[in-house]
């Protein structure tokens, strides 16, 4: 509870309302007919006048001299309330007049002036009683806690009916999934961080997540402690195979940490093709980024064929020339270089470097930014698939065009990809189908100029007329 002000000095500076008109006086000197000057005797009393305000200038009980103010000016204490007025804390005077009342936790507090020296406080009996009051405590069975004059504040001091039947359902929600596992306990919460640092000791990368799986199998339910319960609820779980293969790897290695002996469940990850968009929508994605940050990473994942993950890696020291390294691949990828156009470099050269990193963001962030990209883009083109593309997207359709344009050379798309495993590749064989305007289209009528054309990527189709046609597929810009 504030406590409210006794005093505060201030320098006394007299409203212009603090004095009376102007007036000659017997010997002539122009002076003012003050609050405080004597009248002399031989001067009758006034009746009362009427001012422009229509406020009542003068009082036939007082001194015809005083002036009475109006407005927010300090007002004289009546004679009644003059015995009643408090003493100047500063200079122990009696002539203190009203100055207003300040609003505080204490309720309405009376403000004083000192007229002979100009000093400003509160009232001392009603600050002191206040204090009293909050410093009391009275026991419970003694005080009714829920009476208005009991309480000094606006805030809630317990919950409603309705928020209370509200709380109970949140607790019965969270309490459901944990009945018949173990909660999340300060042993678990240990088990798991000396599990992080085992997987350190160990060797495992730096930025595996399984710590991560091991607290979204105790928020299930599981009980890291008992191996068939964690069982029962990765297989009640609903989630692709290949996730639960994540847990299962998981819990594998904390059951080694510990040294305990289990029988892991088996699962076979589904084979699926990957969605693989056409460029010119990969384009009007990248025309509708409004930052240059966002542009620039999508136009480098589009050229690079690098995982979202490698890009947000890449230094400024990685770019020299026209070649970009990724010394930083993910897991499954090689390190490796490739050559971009001087489109990339310039989008990457117009953004500010005030970091190490090209992009200094978080995944999460730039997914965000992406996916408010994606739905201004699907909405503006009336084109639905704009919305399942996705950051790997990108590298979809390069592997899938580069197959294309190698006639299917596994090895050529395995190093352009930076595949470990040429399992991976193969997914990419064959997934494209390109249109007629997809392609260009060159003619020859002499061996010379078949030859240059052939050396140029161009595949020989018919003949026809003694001319010789070709085509290739468009260059991917």
């Amino acid at each position: 509870m504030a406590k409210a002000e006794v005093g505060e000095s201030r320098s006394f500076i007299a409203p212009p309302r603090m004095f009376g008109k102007k007036r000659l006086s017997n010997d002539g000197k122009l002076g003012f007919s003050q609050r405080f000057a004597q009248p002399r005797r031989s001067q009758k009393p006034q009746p009362n006048t009427t001012n422009m305000r229509g406020s009542v200038v003068g009082n036939t009980s007082r001194n015809p001299h005083e002036v009475e103010f109006v407005g927010s000016n300090p007002t004289p204490a009546s004679k009644d309330a003059r015995s009643n007025s408090p003493l100047c804390s500063q200079c122990g005077s009696a002539k203190t007049w009203k100055d207003g009342i300040r609003d505080t936790d204490l309720g309405p507090v009376q403000r004083w002036i000192c007229r002979n020296c100009g000093y400003r406080f509160s009232d001392p009996q009603r600050v002191l009683n206040g204090l009293r009051m909050s410093e009391h405590v009275e026991r419970i069975s003694t005080k009714k806690l829920k009476s208005r004059p009991n309480i000094h504040s606006n805030c809630q001091i317990c919950v409603l009916e309705k928020e209370a039947k509200n709380l109970a359902k949140v607790e019965t929600r969270i309490e459901k999934p944990l009945r018949d596992g173990t909660t999340q306990t300060v042993d678990v919460k240990g088990l798991i961080i000396q599990f992080m640092a085992w997987c350190e000791a160990q060797g495992y990368p730096q930025g595996n997540k399984y710590h991560h799986y091991l607290k979204r199998l105790v928020r299930l339910g599981a009980n890291l402690l008992d191996p068939e319960s964690v069982k029962q609820t990765i297989g009640k779980h609903k989630c692709k195979n290949g996730t639960k293969m994540l847990f299962v790897y998981a819990y594998d290695a904390f059951n080694r940490m510990l040294k305990v002996t289990w029988e892991p469940p088996k699962y076979k990850q589904e084979e699926t093709l990957p969605f693989v968009p056409e460029e010119s929508e990969l384009d009007q994605l990248i025309a509708a980024c409004r930052g240059k940050r966002m542009a620039a990473f999508l136009q480098c994942l589009k050229e690079t064929y690098a995982d979202p993950g490698e890009v947000l890696g890449l230094r400024w020291i990685d770019i020299s020339d026209n070649i970009i390294t990724i010394n930083k691949p993910v897991k499954g990828h090689l390190p490796g270089q490739i050559q971009v156009s001087n489109k990339v470099l310039a989008m990457l050269n117009s953004l500010p470097k005030t970091s190490e990193r090209i992009f200094p963001a978080r995944y999460d962030n730039m997914w965000k930014c992406f996916s408010q990209v994606r739905k201004r883009a699907a909405a503006l083109q009336q084109n639905p698939r704009l919305l399942a593309i996705a950051f790997r997207s990108f590298r979809h359709w390069g592997g899938s065009m580069i197959a294309h344009y190698t006639n299917g050379n596994v090895l050529t798309v395995k190093k352009l990809l930076r595949h470990k495993r040429i399992e991976n590749t193969m997914k990419y064989i064959s997934m494209i189908h390109f249109k007629d305007d997809e392609f260009e289209v060159t003619t020859a009528t002499t061996i010379e100029e078949a030859k240059q054309i052939l050396g140029s990527g161009f595949d020989y189709v018919t003949q026809k007329d003694g001319i010789m046609l070709f085509r290739r597929p468009k260059r991917f810009r």
